[in-house]
């Protein structure tokens, strides 16, 4: 009982010591329309009996109904607090709720809360008229000059208190005005006709608007007058008549057109000029109307130097299409100046006189090629300076003076000394002027050039020439020169050719010379057992005179020639037991030389000579020398090669005597000659047997270019092997059929009993000799198609291709073996290529 006790006094002491809020529940009032910050309600929190303070942004406005952000509560002290207006929505008593349901939410730090409700009523508030939209913060009305009289705008305002908007307002001009009236409905009118340039540009109006309680209400309308374009431009520049000089530089001003737009409140900016003829000479510019030069104006060509004024019509807009505008006449007169200096068509002359011409001759008359392009004197006049020059005022001069008529006064003989050391060329210069300021000048340059004449004649330095050039001397080299002069000045360069001789039995001539030096040279070598003496005719020109001189070229022989054999090239075949001594098949070289004696040739073998086992007789001191075995072939030990290749050089040694001016030179010539040992014929001997079997081996040469032998013999083979197979088929089933029948039939056995001569078998041998026979191959021969040289045996016909060693082939030993029965011989074939 007692601790039942002690519970209920400490609930009764935290219930009546718990945190809650003071003056709440209750209700307040608040006036439409209310400012931020306006008090609607204060109260107080009392705090726990642990004193734990109200937690910040506590407490707070939860859960209001309607739901509304017009509210929020601010704290005065720790426990003292009011609610106010945010002034974030507007409260109207008309048109929003009429009360709002706050629920006032505290916390403090222990977590203790308590939550109560404010009621707000909102109490309606007499309100003045209101004007609508952007009327309210006042209005610009714009209206065009010129307008008639009449509507302008109509003014429209509300009443808040009237919701149905059935009771009338009176509106009315709270700032009168002549130009303007407003009727009780709102409607603004214009009284008067309203001119931009008479001033009226913009006007102030207050308008005033009053309910059924006499509140009234205020906004301001800015009229503004829209100027419009019903003015035409005016000129304001006087000036009407220009002169101007030539060649004005291009954008030079020469005239300022200005003008004024009454619509423009006086700012010419807004005036667009044009030039409205057409002209070329001139542009406008359309912002300023200054006038600039666009094109040169020359007085002194074309259209302006018949008549130098120019007319333009300047037009001025006071905008790009339509609007107004208005035209004024301008005159441009072009002075002439004297920009012109005096001008030759030709301001270099070349002349060219004989050197014998008279003094007094007239050279050149200026006056003929120079003028001034002025139009006006004495911008238009010149004259001419006195003449100039190095070494040319002895010779030249102009007469009379300042005329501009150049004559010759001196010589112009082309062999004087004097005028050889000036090269007979001389230049005159001399001026042009204009006589009125600023005197221009212009140099004219004169070269006086003499033309000599032709007084020597062109001869050559020697009546006639001679040159010896050895036979053996190559293409290019220089045999002689000739040389031509003419005493006449100046020198005129020689050609030189040759019109005559020179020609070979192979060329037409084998001499060139050098047309501009005369030198003689050989285009190929020169024979002197063909031509030994040449006699050439030298042709000299120089333009004018023509002469020609005889050149005599002596070829001088030596020994260029090399021995020429006869045969050349040569096959023989000997068998390999020639005795040692012997002139090989008779065989005979016979050597011929254009410019060595018979007995200068000297034999002897180069390569293929393997043991030495040939040579030549005599070897020196004839043309005529024989092929002959030096020593015996030995192919069991020392000899293994049956095929000899033998290069012989034949040499001159250059033994010919009398020849004039000849040098030591040896030449050589070569013949190739090709030997073959024939060993002895092979011959097998089997005893005891008398037959005698010959096995021959053939060898079967055939030409490439007969190539479709062996495709047919290859195609024919392959038909016949096919039929072949077809029948041994066939065959067989026929004999495997009829052995099958025989068998069954008859079972004897095929030899009787006791027969034992049968039963023997008596070996016959046979005596087989074999022979093995080789073709001699005596002859070579060139294939018409491919060209290359095949050896052929001239008793059988056989051929075979000629190649870089030609060898016997080895045939496969004979067999011992019968391959008949006996008595009969067997040959076998064997088919080469």
């Amino acid at each position: 009982m007692q601790g039942a006790f002690i519970v209920l006094v400490l609930l009764g002491i935290t219930s009546g010591e718990a945190l809650h809020l003071i003056h709440l529940p209750a209700t307040s009032h608040v006036a439409e329309n209310a400012p931020p910050a306006t008090l609607v309600h204060t109260f107080s929190v009392n705090l726990s009996v642990s004193l734990s303070p109200v937690i910040p942004g506590f407490p707070m406005v939860i859960n209001p109904r309607p739901f509304t952000e017009a509210f929020r509560v601010n704290r005065l002290s720790a426990t003292t607090f009011e609610v106010v207006t945010t002034g974030k929505e507007q409260l109207d008593f008309e048109t929003g709720p009429k009360a709002f349901d706050l629920q006032i939410y505290v916390k403090d730090d222990v977590g203790v809360t308590d939550v109560q409700v404010l009621t707000v009523q909102v109490t309606d508030v007499n309100e003045p008229p209101q004007f609508q939209g952007s009327l309210a913060q006042g209005l610009n009305l714009y209206i065009t000059e010129r307008t008639n009289p009449g509507f302008i705008y109509q003014v429209e305002a509300f009443d808040p208190e009237d919701t149905s908007r059935n009771i009338p307002l009176r509106y009315f001009l709270i700032s009168p005005s002549k130009n303007f009236r407003m009727s009780a409905n709102g409607t603004l009118f214009s009284t008067t006709e309203l001119d931009f340039e008479a001033g009226h540009k913009s006007f102030h109006l207050l308008v005033g608007v009053r309910d059924s309680r006499d509140l009234e209400a205020s906004t301001a309308l800015q009229v503004t007058i829209v100027n419009i374009n019903d003015e035409i431009p005016l000129f304001t520049s006087p000036r009407r008549v220009y002169s101007i000089p030539e060649e004005a530089p291009l954008g030079t001003m020469v005239a300022n057109i200005t003008a004024v737009d009454p619509d423009d409140e006086g700012f010419p900016g807004h005036l667009l000029y044009s030039i409205a003829t057409t002209s070329s000479y001139f542009m406008v510019d359309q912002l300023t109307g200054t006038i600039q030069v666009a094109q040169r104006l020359d007085r002194d060509a074309g259209e302006l130097r018949q008549n130098p004024i120019i007319s333009l019509e300047v037009l001025v807009k006071d905008r790009p299409s339509g609007g107004q505008e208005n035209r004024m006449q301008i005159t441009f007169i072009v002075e002439d100046i004297n920009d012109n200096p005096a001008t030759c068509r030709k301001r270099t002359f070349s002349i060219m006189l004989p050197e014998r011409a008279a003094n007094g001759t007239l050279l050149l008359d200026l006056n003929k090629f120079c003028f001034d392009d002025d139009s006006e004197a004495p911008n238009n006049k010149f004259n001419f300076t006195t003449p100039s020059g190095a070494g040319s005022s002895r010779r030249f001069s102009q007469r009379p003076a300042g005329s501009g008529r150049i004559v010759l006064i001196g010589d112009l003989d082309y062999e004087n000394p004097s005028n050889l050391a000036a090269g007979n060329k001389y230049s005159v210069m001399i001026q042009v002027q204009d006589v009125a300021p600023p005197y221009y000048k212009k140099s004219i340059y004169i070269s006086i050039l003499t033309r000599p004449e032709n007084e020597f004649p062109l001869i050559f330095e020697r009546s006639s020439y001679m040159f010896d050039v050895p036979e053996t001397r190559p293409a290019r080299t220089q045999v002689g020169q000739v040389r031509a002069t003419d005493r006449d000045f100046p020198q005129r360069p020689v050609v030189y050719s040759i019109s005559r001789g020179g020609a070979s039995l192979q060329y037409p001539n084998i001499f060139w010379i050098n047309p501009k030096t005369g030198e003689l040279q050989l285009i190929t070598k020169a024979d002197h057992e063909t031509t030994p003496v040449y006699i050439l005719t030298v042709e000299a020109t120089n333009g004018e005179d023509r002469s020609s001189v005889t050149v005599t070229v002596n070829i001088v022989g030596e020994n260029d020639e090399k021995p020429i054999c006869t045969p050349n090239f040569y096959f023989m075949s000997i068998p390999v037991d020639l005795k040692v001594g012997t002139n090989i098949q008779n065989f005979k070289l016979t050597c011929t030389d254009l410019d060595s004696s018979p007995r200068s040739f000297r034999y002897s073998i180069g390569s293929g000579n393997i043991n030495n086992h040939f040579a030549f007789s005599p070897n020196a001191g004839s043309n005529i020398t024989r092929l002959l075995l030096a020593s015996r072939f030995d192919y069991s030990i020392l000899d293994t090669v049956r095929d000899y290749k033998l290069l012989v050089y034949v040499t001159d040694d250059n033994l010919l005597s009398g020849r004039t001016k000849a040098k030591a030179l040896v030449e050589t010539g070569t013949v190739t000659l090709s030997v073959k040992v024939i060993p002895h014929p092979v011959t097998t001997i089997t005893t005891p047997r008398p037959r005698i079997t010959y096995q021959i081996r053939r060898e079967n040469i055939f030409s490439p270019s007969a190539w479709y032998v062996p495709f047919i013999i290859t195609l024919g083979s392959i038909v016949l092997v096919g039929l072949l197979g077809s029948l041994m088929v066939l065959l067989a089933k026929a004999v495997y059929r009829h052995c099958s029948s025989m068998t069954r039939k008859d079972k004897k056995p095929l030899i009787k009993k006791g027969d034992t001569k049968s039963t023997k078998s008596t070996k016959r041998e046979a005596m087989v000799e074999s022979i093995q026979m080789n073709s001699v191959f005596d002859g070579e021969a060139v294939d018409p198609v491919t060209g290359e040289i095949y050896e052929f045996n001239s008793k059988t016909g056989a051929r075979k291709w000629k190649g870089p060693l030609t060898q016997l082939p080895s045939w496969p030993e004979p067999s011992t073996q019968p391959r008949g029965t006996a008595g009969e011989a067997s040959v076998p074939k064997h088919t080469g290529k």
